[in-house]
C-alpha cells in the first residue's frame, strides 16, 4: 500500500470473511488478534438483524474468533440509531428477533401494534402470516416501513430461506409501499460504523465477501475496499460488475501483515 492507502481503521463483513458457514476462515483467528494487538479500530459488520451483538460475540468465540460485542455492528444496531435520529422516542412494530427488539428497546422505543410511528421488518427463520398481515395493514394506515437489510435469502444446512428482502418485497407488492432500507449496501451503515470508531474514511478498510454489497457499499461510502474470495464471490465473477475493489485477496489471512 502507499502512504496515502495507510489504513488507520478496519471494517469487515462476517459471514463468507470470518466465518464460513459456522466454521473459522483459515488465518481468520490470526487477522483478529493482530488487530487487536494493534490498537487500531475495528469493527465487524453484518446484515444479520437476528442476533444481539453478545450473541454473536459468543459465536464467533465457538468459532475460536475473539471479537468483543462492542466491536459488532448489526444491521438492528444501525436501524435503531437511524430511527433514533429521525424520530427519537416513537414506536415501532416489529417483525423479527431478539437482535431487533433488543435494539430498539434499548433506544427507548415502543415496541406496540397500535398506531406505531413505523413498521419495522427484520430476519426472522419463523416469519408468520399473521405478523406480515398486521404490517401490511399498519403501512396501509400510515405507518413508515423500515427495513434492516435487503438480503433476499439467507442460508441453512437444508438450503436457502426467504430473507428480509423478499418478505419487504410481499409486504410491498400488498401495499405500493417501498421500505426504506439502512443495511448494507446502504453506506449509511459504514459511515456510521467509521464515525463510531473515530476512522476517517480515506484511511479505512472494508472487507468483503460480495460485490453486490460490501465492497458497492465500501466505495460510496468512500473507504478502501478489500474483496476475499472466501465467501460468494469468484475472481472471474469481478469483472461482471462496473466497479472494482481496491484490492483482492484470497482470504482475510492474506491481510495480517497490512494490519
Amino acid at each position: 500500500m502507499t502512504e496515502r492507502e495507510r489504513i488507520d481503521s478496519w471494517l469487515s463483513d462476517m459471514d463468507g470473511v470470518l466465518v464460513h458457514e459456522g466454521h473459522p476462515v483459515p488465518g481468520a483467528d490470526e487477522f483478529i488478534k493482530r488487530l487487536r494487538d494493534s490498537g487500531k479500530n475495528f469493527r465487524v459488520l453484518t446484515n444479520n438483524s437476528t442476533y444481539t451483538p453478545r450473541d454473536l460475540a459468543v459465536r464467533l468465540r465457538a468459532a475460536g474468533l475473539e471479537v468483543p460485542p462492542e466491536s459488532i455492528w448489526t444491521s438492528a444496531l444501525a436501524t435503531a440509531q437511524f430511527l433514533d435520529d429521525q424520530r427519537p422516542g416513537g414506536s415501532a412494530y416489529v417483525v423479527g428477533e431478539s437482535g431487533l427488539t433488543t435494539a430498539l428497546h434499548d433506544i427507548g422505543y415502543v415496541i406496540t401494534d397500535l398506531d406505531p410511528d413505523y413498521v419495522v421488518l427484520g430476519e426472522t427463520r419463523t416469519y408468520s402470516f399473521t405478523q406480515i398481515t398486521r404490517a401490511i395493514r399498519l403501512i396501509e394506515n400510515g405507518a413508515r416501513f423500515i427495513a434492516t437489510n435487503p438480503d433476499p435469502v439467507g442460508p441453512s444446512s437444508e438450503g436457502s430461506l426467504p430473507a428480509t428482502g423478499a418478505v419487504a418485497a410481499l409486504i410491498t407488492k400488498a401495499t405500493g409501499v417501498e421500505p426504506y432500507f439502512v443495511g448494507k449496501p446502504n453506506p449509511m451503515m459504514m459511515r456510521t460504523a467509521v464515525n463510531m470508531i473515530g476512522g476517517h474514511s480515506g484511511t479505512t478498510a472494508m472487507i468483503g465477501d460480495r460485490m453486490d454489497t460490501d465492497i458497492v457499499c465500501g466505495m460510496e461510502a468512500g473507504l478502501y475496499t478489500i474483496l476475499v474470495l472466501t465467501g460468494v464471490m469468484q475472481r472471474e465473477q469481478i469483472e461482471r460488475y462496473p466497479f472494482r475493489p481496491s484490492l483482492v485477496v484470497n482470504s482475510v489471512a492474506d491481510l495480517i501483515d497490512l494490519v
